[in-house]
This record gives structure tokens, C-alpha cells and sequence, in this order.
């Protein structure tokens, strides 16, 4: 991989931890962020409308597969 590469994959993992922490502490909120006028994004969010601990639960694992996809990026030290 290039150090590009590596620094796609880096910010992909931050956006997904990010995330999954605001869907795991606020999951209303954050569904209610992103249900209408989003630009597609309603769909995404449709199958946790009304279900907080679905969303929760899908936290947890964007959350995992963030920190995974971190520590297999290496810098120059």
C-alpha cells in the first residue's frame, strides 16, 4: 500500500469510530440527524428509525471495524 493508501484507510477508520461512538452514546439523535432532506442518507438510516438499540448494536461493530482497519495502517517510524 502507499502511504496514500494508508492515509485513506486511516481516515475511513477515524469517520467509522466517530460514528459508531455518536450512533452507541446518541442513537436518536443521531438517526434524527440524518432522516430527512440528506441527500440519500434517509435510506441509510431507515432500518434504525424508532430502533435505538439496533443502532447501538451496529455501533459496536462500526466502532470494531474501525480500530481493526487502524491498526493495519503503518507510518514511516
Amino acid at each position: 500500500m502507499t502511504i496514500w493508501t494508508n492515509r485513506a484507510a486511516e481516515m475511513a477508520a477515524t469517520f467509522m469510530i466517530g460514528d459508531g461512538l455518536l450512533g452507541l452514546v446518541q442513537p436518536k439523535r443521531h438517526v434524527g440527524l440524518w432522516e430527512r432532506d440528506a441527500l440519500g442518507a434517509e435510506k441509510l438510516v431507515a432500518p434504525f428509525r424508532g430502533r435505538p438499540g439496533r443502532r447501538q448494536a451496529y455501533a459496536v461493530v462500526q466502532i470494531a471495524a474501525g480500530l481493526v482497519l487502524a491498526s493495519r495502517q503503518r507510518g514511516r517510524g
